[in-house]
């Protein structure tokens, strides 16, 4: 999935014009709406996955999510909460929330660069790759509560096996 869109150790002030690289060189769509906001839509093996970044000079920091195309019915909204914490306790980078807007489930992540030159092209593709990565793993247990009937513990124990055994 990575594309290696600059040279190992090239760094940018503003860690956007690296993901710009990064995401042009994936030939994914993108919309550089300011120097602040970007966002971009990489196609997954289940849907596409809205990605969408924010860059703070003040704080400097980035946060980024990876969104699910994947409506979620208000009753199973319960569900997909326990769901959402059983997979948390799996994943050492991130976390996975519900957008507050929409309720689709999103990956989250942000990265602190106070002192650093900026953001390496490895990292911010690591990061994105890392997002993307989850969320495919992930994604069949989000199927299986919402639209297949099963408990989270159980959709979470279906994921991990069918991953298991497409390896």
């Amino acid at each position: 999935m990575s594309a290696h869109a600059a040279s190992h150790g090239d760094y940018a002030a503003n860690p956007l014009d690296v993901v710009e690289q990064i995401v042009a060189a994936n030939d994914w769509i993108c919309d550089r709406r300011s120097d602040s906001e970007m966002a971009a839509e990489a196609p997954g093996r289940w849907c596409d996955y809205g990605l969408y970044f924010s860059w703070s000079n003040e704080i400097s920091a980035m946060h980024f999510t990876c969104a699910f195309d994947l409506k979620v019915p208000e009753r199973r909204r319960a569900a997909l909460y326990e769901l959402l914490a059983l997979a948390n306790d799996r994943l050492w980078i991130g976390h996975f929330g519900l957008d507050a807007t929409d309720g689709m489930p999103v990956f989250r992540h942000s990265v602190l660069l106070r002192g650093a030159p900026g953001a390496s092209a490895e990292s911010l593709e690591d990061m994105v790759d890392i997002a993307i990565s989850e969320c495919e793993r992930f994604f069949p247990a989000f199927q299986f509560v919402l639209w297949g009937g099963k408990s989270p513990a159980e959709a979470l124990q279906a994921a991990m096996l069918e991953c298991v055994g497409e390896a």
